[in-house]
């Protein structure tokens, strides 16, 4: 069993645009199209022009994000620029979302997850947990999802953590069942991948900086008034996460179980390649003592007084001045700068909404619509719309910026606890990732290591739903009442 590990830690998964350019043509066509429609449109009562205008571009944005006609970031910086040309906006006021702190965490979080790739500690703590744990097919998925959730906290990239860390060791892994063609090698290589793919979907949802769209969800909630802090979300997550990551690959193992379920060779392998790879180098043990002091700052960072962005910008210092990174590599880690641009720009959005009065207009809206509806029933009908709508969708942030504020500001509009309803739309904005084999980037990574079906993969999918809201929702929601959350 071996590993390449000079995978790019920028997220190698990333899926291009499917179609030829003509079915791109009409695709922004469209796009332009719908931002047209609502341009020209007269503002509905309570909204003004400059209100209506900014809301049609933000709406063509999303539109051609969720499309992809174009990459995101190109997209992102078509809508900026027919602000500046329209005079929706001023220059200054366009430009803010590129100081945003928020942007910069993320950011820079791209840039410390190369690190963990290029430097070979990602795959050694894989083989750490592969050496105790593999010697049984469950153990294995196991051994993965930890290495998973000890990688979220600093990759922000689901692509980059599980595509391009934990995939390379599952294909070599699901090799060494026997071969290909024999049917007890594909089924328990089966089982390994679905397990391994669902456990990652809990770790993208335990972090603030786990999943490029976290933030921005977090980004959204503020706008509403919420604050979510690195601390706070990993309080509210660390049960249900954990409890999910135990739980979905006992309920995967039950209804598709593997028929080679002892691995030793498995084990054997890993400690190969632990005694390969040697003691720790200095550029692990760095990788270590920087990334350890980095998590306690996010985690404290009320009590210590240095906010996650500094804190974030000080890891990246110390890795460059120990040479650790290289500034070179910095400067080309092209998806890192790709999302600066679209998620400066959307932030920017939905900041410069916010202002004009949007969110408020639409949650009076909708609470005259609405009535006395419970909370509670009204919620859980919101929620399970959010979730399985993601059939529609193939990237967790499409999503998230088409649909989480609105749906969070109909919470709100049902007299949601605010805290609550902002954190269970963002948890599912990772879990629902599960549902399809294109449900985000990294599914067409998994999927295509041939050995599971569209068919088995949306029934699994399905199944750990079932099972995941309730944890998220009900295990969750218990634990957050004794937190003070609702």
């Amino acid at each position: 069993m071996s590993v390449e590990v000079g995978v790019n830690a920028a997220g190698t998964g990333t899926v291009p645009a499917a179609g030829s350019s003509g079915t791109n043509f009409w695709r922004l066509l469209g796009v332009v199209g719908v931002g047209g429609i609502l341009w020209v449109m007269p503002p509905p009562q309570g909204l003004e022009l400059q209100a209506w205008r900014l809301l049609a571009i933000f709406v063509a944005t999303v539109a051609g994000i969720i499309a992809r006609p174009l990459p995101m970031g190109a997209m992102a910086l078509i809508g900026i620029t027919t602000i500046l040309l329209t005079g929706t906006l001023e220059t200054a006021q366009v430009l803010a979302g590129f100081s945003n702190a928020t942007v910069w965490l993320v950011v820079c979080a791209f840039l410390l997850a190369g690190a963990f790739i290029r430097t070979g500690l990602g795959p050694r703590i894989a083989y750490l947990f592969l050496s105790v744990l593999g010697h049984r097919a469950l153990g294995l998925s196991y051994s993965l999802a930890a290495t998973d959730l000890v990688l979220a906290p600093f990759i922000p990239s689901h692509t980059a953590r599980s595509g391009g860390a934990i995939f390379p060791i599952l294909q070599s892994l699901s090799r060494s069942f026997g071969p290909e063609d024999n049917p007890d090698a594909r089924r328990t290589a089966a089982f390994v991948t679905m397990a391994t793919y669902q456990a990652s979907i809990s770790t993208s949802a335990m972090f603030l900086t786990s999943m490029a769209g976290n933030p921005l969800a977090a980004e959204f909630a503020g706008q509403q008034g919420i604050t979510i802090t690195w601390g706070s979300w990993l309080a509210a997550a660390i049960v249900p996460g954990i409890i999910s990551l135990i739980v979905v690959p006992i309920v995967i193992h039950f209804f598709y179980p593997p028929t080679i379920r002892h691995t030793p060779q498995a084990r054997v392998a890993a400690r190969e390649q632990l005694a390969a790879l040697g003691p720790l180098r200095r550029e692990e043990r760095i990788l270590l003592i920087t990334f350890g002091a980095l998590v306690v700052t996010w985690a404290f960072s009320g009590a210590l007084g240095i906010d996650n962005t500094v804190a974030a910008f000080g890891a990246i210092a110390v890795l460059l001045l120990t040479r650790v990174l290289q500034w070179d590599r910095v400067a080309r880690e092209h998806e890192a700068w790709n999302t600066f641009v679209w998620f400066a720009a959307l932030i920017m959005m939905a900041s410069e909404l916010a202002r004009l009065g949007v969110p408020t207009w639409f949650a009076d809206a909708v609470g005259g619509a609405v009535g006395d509806v419970h909370w509670g029933v009204g919620f859980l009908g919101i929620g399970l719309a959010y979730f399985y709508s993601h059939y529609l969708f193939a990237s967790n942030t499409a999503h998230i910026s088409a649909m989480y504020g609105a749906f969070l500001v109909l919470a709100l509009a049902l007299g949601t606890p605010p805290l609550f309803a902002a954190l269970t739309l963002a948890f599912f904005s990772n879990l629902f990732a599960g549902l399809t084999h294109y449900s985000a980037a990294t599914a067409p990574i998994f999927f295509g290591g041939g050995y599971v079906s569209a068919a088995t993969w949306w029934k699994i999918g399905f199944l750990v739903s079932l099972v995941n809201i309730p944890i998220w929702l009900v295990i969750g929601g218990l634990w957050w009442k004794l937190l003070g959350i609702w």
